[in-house]
């Protein structure tokens, strides 16, 4: 006799074989992949958890769950979106996709510009997805953004992230290689999660990263090349009384430090994430050269 799958026996059994394959949010991913599968919110899987479920969603919804554990694709890249910020997020193998570590980052970039009274001018370097740009945009109606990116493939996905968020007309999109391309030299913030990983550092993650792109992860090396870069130039780029908040990789905090009180900016700040590791640094230009 056939068994009658129900929506809470799929997430039972799901969690456990996610657990057995050491995937690291099982129940939470299981949930995902459901919901994604019959097309409904997370919430909904436990309003109706003794719903039978039909050949055919369980069949879309095994072939997910495969992909999960043989492949480690991210379950972001499965169903095509990431929420960060409570913002939903289009997500393709073309950018990297948004941790909640960088919801720092956000915090610290809207406790800068609730300071100002005007309107804001901000730059957004290495945009990914467009989660910062997007984030900031949506509680800030006083900025405007420029937001960068190598990738033109990432820019695209970014500027589609601007319109499902009804902010494109506030978020100017820019294929720029760092600060190259960005004419525009008087920004009052310059917020950035460049890449800042070494290959040895590659080697030791998830093997889930192998599915999100090199290019915003690798940054030669040493892994802190990119922040270095960035730090000799975004002086140039900021007003007096500018600030540049950064997110950083672990143990990168002092280097950073050291490197920002050499060119001169000042009142250096470390923000921490939820697991206590100082995850963003954020300084200010106090005066003009």
């Amino acid at each position: 006799m056939t068994k009658n799958w129900t929506i809470l026996d799929l997430l039972d059994w799901t969690t456990k074989y996610f657990q057995d394959n050491c995937i690291d949010t099982p129940r939470l991913d299981a949930e995902c992949l459901l919901a994604h599968s019959l097309n409904v919110e997370r919430i909904s899987l436990y309003l109706n958890f003794d719903k039978p479920i039909q050949e055919k969603e369980r069949t879309e919804f095994r072939q997910l769950v495969s992909k999960r554990v043989t492949e480690r694709i991210p379950v972001a890249q499965l169903i095509g979106e990431k929420e960060f910020w409570s913002l939903k997020f289009k997500i393709t193998s073309d950018v990297l996709i948004p941790r909640p570590d960088t919801e720092v980052l956000v915090s610290v970039a809207l406790e800068y510009l609730e300071s100002l009274d005007s309107q804001a001018e901000v730059l957004d370097i290495g945009t990914g997805s467009g989660a910062l740009a997007v984030a900031i945009a949506n509680e800030r109606s006083n900025v405007q953004i420029t937001a960068t990116d190598i990738s033109g493939a990432a820019l695209a996905v970014a500027e589609e992230n601007s319109i499902r968020h009804n902010l494109r007309d506030r978020i100017r999109f820019v294929e720029s290689d760092g600060l190259e391309a960005v004419s525009q030299k008087q920004f009052d913030l310059i917020v950035t999660n460049p890449p800042y990983l070494n290959s040895a550092d590659l080697k030791i993650l998830a093997p889930e990263i192998a599915h999100e792109p090199k290019i915003a992860l690798l940054a030669g090396e040493q892994g802190t090349e990119i922040l270095e870069n960035i730090v000799s130039n975004a002086k140039d780029y900021l007003k007096v009384g500018g600030c540049l908040a950064l997110e950083l990789g672990e143990g990168q905090a002092e280097q950073v430090a050291v490197w920002l009180a050499d060119e001169g900016f000042e009142k250096l700040e470390f923000h921490k994430d939820l697991a206590g590791r100082r995850r963003v640094i954020s300084s200010r230009k106090v005066r003009s050269d």
